[in-house]
């Protein structure tokens, strides 16, 4: 597995501190952000998911906790608009250039506005995709919030 994807080297020309970690990605998860948690033995609230959705037909990025849900409507506030929905898998690809369960936030294809849960902000460090299956970056989620000039928010 590669360790320098476009996510990684998003963080590195922006200057920000990260540091790499691989797990054993398994495809058939029910959930992946909470597999790579268990394979990584961290707390499931500080690795964070990656959704990809739509307010108002258009594109957004959200990054909450694995071990939580996004409340739709939450979300599409936070974004200005009346209605969010799940992007479907394909339209995510597309989008962001990254295959589902390797979704990053940084390094996408097309840049959209992004939102992280509030509540991630309670751990000095979280996990974020990497831009591969089986691949996290560890940050501060205040420099994660800053490259993808997130508005932070309570989305759950």
């Amino acid at each position: 597995m590669s360790k320098t994807t476009r996510a990684t080297l998003a963080l590195q020309q922006a200057g920000i501190s990260f540091t790499v970690h691989t797990y054993d990605y398994d495809p058939g998860a029910e959930r992946i952000g909470l597999q790579a948690a268990e394979a990584l033995g961290v707390d499931p609230g500080s690795v964070l998911k990656t959704l990809m959705v739509t307010t108002d037909g258009k594109p957004a990025c959200v990054v909450v906790p694995s071990d939580k849900e996004v409340n739709l409507k939450k979300l599409a506030a936070a974004l200005g608009g009346k209605s969010a929905q799940m992007m479907k898998p394909a339209d995510a690809e597309r989008l962001t250039g990254y295959h589902v369960g390797g979704i990053s936030p940084f390094g996408q294809k097309k840049r959209v506005p992004t939102v992280i849960e509030e509540t991630a902000f309670r751990h000095d460090s979280v996990f974020v995709n990497g831009g591969q299956r089986g691949l996290q970056v560890r940050l501060a989620p205040a420099e994660a919030a800053k490259i993808l000039e997130a508005k932070v928010a309570a989305v759950l």
